[in-house]
């Protein structure tokens, strides 16, 4: 277990693993407000098509024994990292995620979706996931809508439709709950819609001595939505013996 910061001043190793259309900016907030405590790392899953290699990649850049956050497809790559290599994960975090397997229902949507972006029509596919991914009272949020539709271009169609196939295939993680033995953080926006709280509290209740924590006011996208809030409950993880 990575214990928590000392006096003098020995930071946690953290990767922090962006979700779906994501890049950096996803965490920008939590790397700059937790730099005291930590020594982050953003990972980047651009490249890969399937979870394993993204958890490979990110395998690969990472330290040897570190912190691991996710949220949504991040927490995807996180659960094939501990299938691989669970004794270099010190510390575990679950925002917006879930441990199932897709739905038929959730995979025809992605294929729909994945044709429009083959279609020459990506640009259609990042508004058409806005109302999910924000709280319905934040959609009028200039800045904020205008970060997820940036992020969603820099990531393209090609860096998509491979993240759309990986997680379709991605397996359902729910028996190796039991095994997880690291401090583990499972947090969700009250009114995450994509990955519901039921799916967060069956998580919670599957992983030993598992914290759940639920921000008010918040969608799917919750490090960017409550950056402050989120930042507090990952302060309080890190800290967690």
């Amino acid at each position: 277990m990575v214990e928590a910061p000392s006096k003098g001043g020995a930071r946690t190793p953290l990767v922090l693993v962006p979700g779906l259309l994501c890049d950096e900016r996803l965490w920008r907030y939590q790397a700059d407000s937790l730099i005291r405590l930590a020594d982050p790392q953003i990972a980047s899953v651009i490249k890969g098509a399937s979870v394993a290699e993204m958890s490979r990649a990110v395998l690969g850049a990472a330290p040897e024994r570190f912190a691991l956050a996710g949220l949504s497809m991040g927490g995807y790559v996180a659960w094939e990292i501990l299938r691989v290599a669970p004794a270099r994960v010190a510390r575990l975090a679950l925002l917006d995620t879930s441990a199932r397997a897709d739905t038929p229902e959730q995979t025809a949507a992605r294929r729909k979706l994945i044709k429009l972006a083959q279609d020459g029509r990506f640009d259609e596919v990042p508004r058409k996931l806005l109302p999910m991914l924000i709280h319905p009272d934040r959609l009028d949020d200039a800045e904020l809508t205008s970060e997820v539709l940036d992020m969603a271009e820099s990531v393209g169609p090609e860096a998509f439709v491979s993240q759309e196939e990986a997680i379709i295939e991605r397996p359902d993680s729910r028996e190796g709950l039991k095994n997880i033995a690291c401090p583990t953080l499972v947090l969700c926006g009250r009114e995450d819609t994509v990955t519901p709280l039921r799916l967060h509290e069956e998580m919670a209740s599957l992983i030993p001595n598992a914290r759940l924590r639920v921000v008010e006011g918040c969608g799917h996208l919750s490090t960017l939505e409550r950056p402050e809030e989120v930042s507090a409950a990952l302060r309080d993880w890190l800290a967690m013996m």
